[in-house]
């Protein structure tokens, strides 16, 4: 078998049955939970404001993302404009929210791709991928006729349809979501996100299906598996210990998980008392305690610097 997973379907011919399965959910958009209709083949746009051409804000050699992500040299992210979340709280609102960023054609995307690779990335980072996947499919296709070789980072906010990862078998190696909410009320409230918690759950199921626990190599690079980034929000907001619990409970407890600390109240955050503000040293010490009771021990905590590795231990973040 090949590595990464997905020059097995292009050999087979599969990936491009895949692309093509893809580009027509775009004629009547329902490639995530939001199920807008509109044609993007025609350049209609709904909830994501994006037709049938992608937008990239940038890329670049990423060196901030979970150690095994980044690695030694970085990895090749690839930031997407637009969102299909309306995070109130957006720390990246001038690309998700406002548009910043330029229409690309298919083969300047699978160049991005190439270009990523030649400066030494260990994988491509698909960074707000969820509302542009057939297209990145399609770019995919010409990328790997260029030489592509890296392993794909499916790195999303985490308002995912299962079918639509479905698609994403043997041709994601790296799933990196988001687990954002525990309960729909506040999905809905603080990122205009219906039914949030159901869409996510369900979706990272299939993701860890596919892919399951993180492998992680003797050079500290991940090649295949599941980490999942949890956002620890003000007064409870996120529900920190149902997340946690639903995956110990539905996933393992050896999934690596990435406890970030570094919520801060920006775009529209001050229109909601209770996201207006950080997150107290407490609240963050109080979502660790729920890691050790459960057992979770792989993965990140912040600590001063940047990200530290959890093993169960009392390490003071940095807030």
């Amino acid at each position: 078998m090949l590595y990464p997973s997905y020059l097995n379907l292009y050999q087979s011919g599969e990936l491009a049955k895949r692309v093509n399965f893809a580009r027509n959910l775009l004629k009547s958009c329902c490639i995530c939970p939001r199920k807008c209709k509109v044609n993007r083949a025609k350049n209609e746009k709904g909830a994501c404001s994006t037709g049938l051409k992608p937008k990239v804000s940038s890329f670049f050699l990423h060196h901030g993302e979970e150690p095994p992500i980044s690695a030694t040299s970085g990895s090749g992210a690839i930031f997407f404009t637009y969102c299909n979340l309306k995070c109130a709280y957006c720390q990246n609102y001038k690309l998700s929210q406002s548009g910043e960023g330029r229409e690309v054609e298919p083969a300047e995307l699978a160049e991005v791709m190439l270009k990523l690779q030649r400066q030494g990335a260990h994988n491509i980072n698909l960074v707000t991928p969820t509302h542009v996947m057939p297209q990145i499919l399609e770019s995919l296709l010409i990328a790997i006729k260029g030489g592509l070789n890296l392993p794909l980072v499916y790195n999303t906010g985490g308002y995912e349809l299962a079918s639509s990862i479905k698609l994403l078998k043997a041709i994601v190696d790296i799933y990196l979501p988001d687990m954002r909410y525990a309960d729909s009320f506040e999905a809905e409230k603080y990122s205009d996100a219906p039914n949030y918690p159901v869409f996510n759950q369900e979706a990272v199921k299939e993701m860890y299906r596919q892919v399951g626990d993180a492998q992680i190599n003797k050079k500290g690079i991940i090649e295949k598996g599941l980490i999942i980034r949890h956002l620890v929000l003000p007064n409870h907001i996120a529900g920190t210990e149902k997340v946690l619990s639903f995956i110990k409970n539905e996933l393992s407890s050896q999934c690596y998980i990435s406890l970030m600390s570094q919520y801060f109240p920006c775009y529209k955050a001050g229109e909601f008392a209770l996201i207006n503000r950080r997150i107290s040293y407490e609240e963050y010490q109080e979502a660790i305690n729920s890691m050790t009771k459960l057992g979770l021990t792989s993965g990140w905590i912040q600590e001063s610097g940047g990200l530290a590795r959890f093993a169960g231990l009392n390490i003071k973040p940095n807030i």
